[in-house]
C-alpha cells in the first residue's frame, strides 16, 4: 500500500502562486508515475500534470505554461508549482501515484486550492 499526503493548498489572488506539495509513503516502488488531478463543484476530475520516474512529463492544455511538475525520487515526493492563477483554476487538487508493476493507483484526501479576490 502507499499513502499520499498533500499540502499547499489555500486561498490566493488571481495572478498569484502557490505551491502543492505530496508525500508518499508505503510501497513505493521506481516503477511509478506521480502527479495532480483536480476536481472542480458539478465537474469531473481532471489531469492537471504528471511526471514518471524518470522524469517524463505531461499536463493538461489548461494549465501548459503556468504549472510546473516536478519530484524528488530520494524523498518521494512531488510539487506542482501554479503560478498565474485564475479562478477557473479552483478546484480541490488530488495527488496519484500509479505503480505500474501493481497496476494500483492511489490517492491523496485532497486539498483546496481557491483563486479569488
Amino acid at each position: 500500500q502507499v499513502q499520499l499526503v498533500e499540502s499547499g493548498g489555500g486561498l490566493v489572488q488571481p495572478g498569484g502562486s502557490l505551491r502543492l506539495s505530496c508525500a508518499a509513503s508505503g510501497s513505493v516502488f521506481s516503477s511509478n508515475r506521480m502527479g495532480w488531478y483536480r476536481q472542480a463543484p458539478g465537474k469531473q476530475r481532471e489531469l492537471v500534470a504528471r511526471i514518471t520516474y524518470g522524469g517524463i512529463t505531461n499536463s493538461g492544455d489548461s494549465v501548459k505554461g503556468r504549472f510546473t511538475i516536478s519530484r524528488d525520487n530520494a524523498k518521494n515526493t512531488v510539487s506542482l508549482q501554479m503560478n498565474s492563477l485564475k479562478p477557473e483554476d479552483t478546484a480541490v487538487y488530488y495527488c496519484n501515484l500509479e505503480d505500474y508493476s501493481t497496476g494500483q493507483s492511489f490517492w491523496g484526501q485532497g486539498t483546496q486550492v481557491t483563486v479569488s479576490s
